[in-house]
């Protein structure tokens, strides 16, 4: 059996070639990506997180397997709900649909850069401070909780605080973006709001991170299945989003889902100690609920008022 770490190291390699072939062979021109081109891609993604789920099975053993596939399925849910999010900034910025693909590129590029941080500064601290787990637990719960009842809370991309300071100490052009980050005027360079949605992307994405790394702290502090179950979950949000963009608040439900998924997890940290919760035991709770959450959206639809926030 190969050390985790060389393991680590090869799958970064792997992900990093897929990602350039993405980015400079299979969408190398800026252009709208079909629903039908966005389901292909997104059941190519997720077929081969299950097809690295089955490797994880072989070589680590049915338990990895089980909290990879768990993991997966958490932060899945978690990113597809972020999704609402980036509708919201690439309306606000008005971000071509042509060059969605490339903003989203970057900024998942950047995400898998973040996520890496998180994770070891997460799993650092609970090897050194065990009681921090508790806090994590706490954390998730809390998250949860507010998370109902902030729903109907707008996003408001131009409050964003390193966007604030980056527009006061760098020129940002007025001119249309043309698909590119950067742009020379009248001998300045200058950023374009193409860089400058990235900007808000990545930022956005460390917020998210600060529920997601928990909650699949809560299920493995296995860093190998942590960092590999984030990976997948995220490498398809582009496909993801292009396929479901106009339906997404088909899946309101999705929302109150969310909240109990963390609270369950955050739960599961604080009494980790008195009680563990067999694997098998976590994914069906997780698979349950987000079952649960989508058979409810698609059964009662979203009335007008949830309707009139996405427009």
């Amino acid at each position: 059996m190969l050390d985790e770490r060389i393991m680590l190291i090869l799958f970064t390699i792997c992900i990093l070639t897929l990602l350039i072939l993405d980015l400079l062979v299979f969408h190398r021109k800026d252009k709208e990506m079909k629903v039908k081109e966005a389901l292909l891609w997104s059941l190519f993604w997720i077929s081969l997180a299950l097809g690295f789920n089955i490797f994880v099975y072989f070589m680590y053993g049915a338990e990895s397997a089980l909290n990879f596939l768990t993991g997966f399925l958490i932060e899945k849910a978690l990113s597809v709900d972020n999704l609402f999010v980036f509708i919201i900034i690439f309306q606000y910025f008005g971000v071509r649909q042509e060059y969605q693909h490339k903003v989203l590129f970057w900024g998942i590029l950047g995400a898998l850069v973040m996520r890496a941080l998180f994770i070891a500064t997460g799993i650092t601290l609970i090897a050194k401070f065990h009681w921090i787990i508790y806090l994590f637990g706490a954390f998730l719960i809390f998250t949860g909780y507010k998370m109902l009842s902030s729903k109907n809370e707008e996003v408001h991309p131009e409050r964003n605080i390193i966007l604030r300071l980056f527009t006061r100490f760098f020129p940002v052009s007025k001119k249309p973006a043309a698909g590119k980050f950067f742009v020379t005027e009248e001998g300045r360079r200058k950023a374009t709001s193409l860089f400058v949605v990235v900007l808000v992307v990545e930022t956005t994405d460390v917020i998210f991170a600060l529920d997601s790394i928990p909650a699949i702290l809560a299920i493995t502090t296995d860093p190998f299945i942590v960092y590999t179950s984030n990976v997948f979950a995220i490498l398809g949000l582009r496909a993801i989003y292009f396929a479901l963009a106009g339906v997404m608040q088909l899946f309101h439900y999705l929302h109150y889902g969310l909240s109990a998924i963390l609270m369950f997890v955050g739960l599961k940290m604080m009494i980790s100690e008195l009680y563990k919760f067999p694997v098998v035991v976590a994914l069906g709770v997780v698979a349950g609920i987000l079952v649960v959450a989508i058979i409810a959206s698609i059964l009662y639809p979203p009335g007008d008022e949830s309707q009139k926030s996405f427009k």
